[in-house]
């Protein structure tokens, strides 16, 4: 036998000599939780070591993992039901507690890159992305302004990376018009390009208790079943002027990351969902993986598929190892 696989991986040298994809706390933007109150820190029931803080803690928080060498973070805010109505107008209102968590971040951490989410659905009393008729349909195209005073609002307060993942069709070329045409040019869009309406979301859910109060998102988010429609979705998102375009969730749908990478020359992201992670979690406390091992080999995949950036609630434990 001329040709024999086996003499590259002889060795821990020459294996890592050969290796292709290569894990970097580079790689990741970790999302975080905030919350109402003052000194509060409250675990994820479904999410072990994932937290809701309070704007102090979190702040607190931030430093650990700029001392991990984590260097961008996406942030979700947790709302009482109080602050939420049909047109989530908490999402935009001045001193409201997401956008004062982005400047204060932003005011403290200038280095961090920040990425900010754009839905209606943390601040929504109905629990949907879009806005919700008085027939219970989701409106599209009057969401978009919704969604674009959202933005400003985030862009104002210092957001590095706006992240619509709301799912409106012709979101990211409102989104770009209205920030070039407010000075924000050098604000990013991460396009929630290929959103699937996926099962593996219930922990995130429960962890901004935004899970819709009636129906289902499926007029709106990506069925399962489909893989050529992500190309017309990031043909769009690219054409209207996309920075990167992601992938969501990111395990069960390695192929549709390849195939935005194979056809698409800008950054291709991907998130690595709550749902991915509990389950890893959950096996993993019960002795049925090797969580470490585990960890490693998933996130692996997802780069090896060609995500360049990898959203996921494993950074901190991998940047820590």
């Amino acid at each position: 036998m001329l040709r024999r696989p086996r003499r590259n991986r002889q060795s821990a040298a020459i294996r890592s000599m050969v290796e292709e994809t290569t894990l970097s706390v580079n790689d990741f933007i970790y999302p975080m939780f905030v919350m109402e109150g003052n000194n509060l820190t409250s675990e994820v029931k479904s999410m072990p070591n994932i937290f809701r803080y309070s704007l102090d803690k979190l702040l607190e928080e931030i430093t650990v993992v700029q001392d991990l060498g984590i260097c961008s973070i996406a942030l979700f805010p947790l709302l009482s039901e109080d602050k939420k109505d049909k047109y989530a107008t908490e999402s935009h209102r001045q001193g409201s507690l997401y956008l004062e968590s982005i400047y204060q971040i932003k005011n403290k951490f200038p280095e961090i890159a920040l990425m900010t989410d754009v839905a209606m659905d943390p601040y929504s009393s109905d629990g949907h992305d879009g806005y919700v008729d008085e027939k219970g349909n989701i409106l599209n195209d009057e969401t978009l302004q919704i969604l674009g005073n959202m933005a400003l609002a985030q862009a104002r307060a210092g957001a590095d990376i706006i992240g619509p993942s709301d799912m409106m069709d012709g979101r990211v070329g409102y989104l770009r018009e209205m920030l070039d045409d407010e000075g924000f040019t050098n604000v990013s869009i991460m396009a929630y390009t290929a959103k699937y309406a996926s099962a593996f979301y219930g922990p995130f859910r429960d962890a901004l208790d935004s899970a819709p109060k009636f129906g289902d998102k499926k007029t709106y988010q990506m069925n399962p079943a489909n893989s050529r429609e992500a190309l017309i979705e990031a043909e769009l998102d690219y054409a209207e002027g996309a920075d990167f375009l992601m992938v969501k969730p990111a395990l069960a749908y390695l192929d549709i990351i390849k195939s935005l990478n194979d056809n698409f020359n800008i950054p291709i992201a991907a998130y690595n969902v709550s749902g991915e992670y509990a389950m890893v979690k959950a096996a993993a406390q019960n002795g049925w993986l090797d969580g470490t091992r585990t960890m490693i080999e998933s996130l692996t995949s997802i780069k090896r598929a060609g995500a360049k950036v990898i959203l996921t609630y494993f950074a901190k434990e991998f940047a820590s190892l």
